[in-house]
């Protein structure tokens, strides 16, 4: 019955502004326009600036930027008014909040990456772990860069406890030590050694699981 969203109605009261502000400024491309509107591509959806004599009901947008602080730095130097400067967000995001020259609301955003978290994640754990094998695999994972971290975590979290399992015992430091590398590649095997001996770990101990 329902095809998708296809565009968002932003009530503007004049056109030229927005489109200014919209499209020279934020960046959208102007796919279409006609009597009274102004049709942007966003990527994902058209957002339609549509000219009203009077805002009665602003709309919030969310656009996805690389660098939240110089986004709202630009927007704010180019006609939009600061509601709120950049911060941290339960979801784990960074916002800010600025109003186009109609009162509509620009969040600007990005996800935050594991290293500006500020805590350190749960593992994904179905089986019992000894403490120092869970601060071992936390140590090592400090060595994925950020954006791949959470893949390797559930990945080789997987991995270390069917190493366990093979023993019929919960999670120990040699289970770390041998999942950590049996779960990469072998032709990528190499890249481990470093992290194993700035944790401390002989990776000429594990030759077995390195050639395995």
């Amino acid at each position: 019955m329902f095809f998708g969203v296809t565009h968002v109605d932003v009530p503007v009261c004049d056109l030229a502004r927005s489109e200014e502000f919209w499209g020279k400024l934020i960046g959208l491309q102007k796919v279409k326009h006609g009597e009274g509107f102004i049709d942007l591509d966003s990527g994902n959806v058209i957002l339609r600036l549509v000219h009203v004599n009077k805002i009665s009901r602003p709309v919030t947008l969310r656009v996805s930027v690389p660098d939240v602080q110089a986004a709202f730095t630009r927007l704010v130097n180019s006609g939009g008014r600061a509601l709120y400067e950049a911060q941290r967000t339960p979801a784990l995001e960074l916002e800010a909040h600025v109003a186009d020259p109609d009162g509509n609301s620009v969040v600007v955003w990005r996800e935050l990456s594991e290293d500006e978290y500020g805590f350190i994640p749960e593992l994904p754990k179905q089986g019992e772990w000894h403490k120092d094998a869970e601060d071992l695999f936390n140590e090592l994972l400090k060595y994925v860069p950020a954006l791949f971290r959470s893949m390797a975590r559930r990945k080789v979290t997987k991995i270390i406890e069917e190493v366990a399992g093979y023993d019929h015992s919960s999670v120990t430091r040699e289970h770390v030590i041998r999942g950590y590398i049996l779960a990469s590649a072998k032709i990528k095997r190499d890249r481990l050694i470093e992290p194993l001996k700035m944790c401390g770990i002989n990776p000429d101990d594990y030759k077995e699981e390195f050639d395995a």
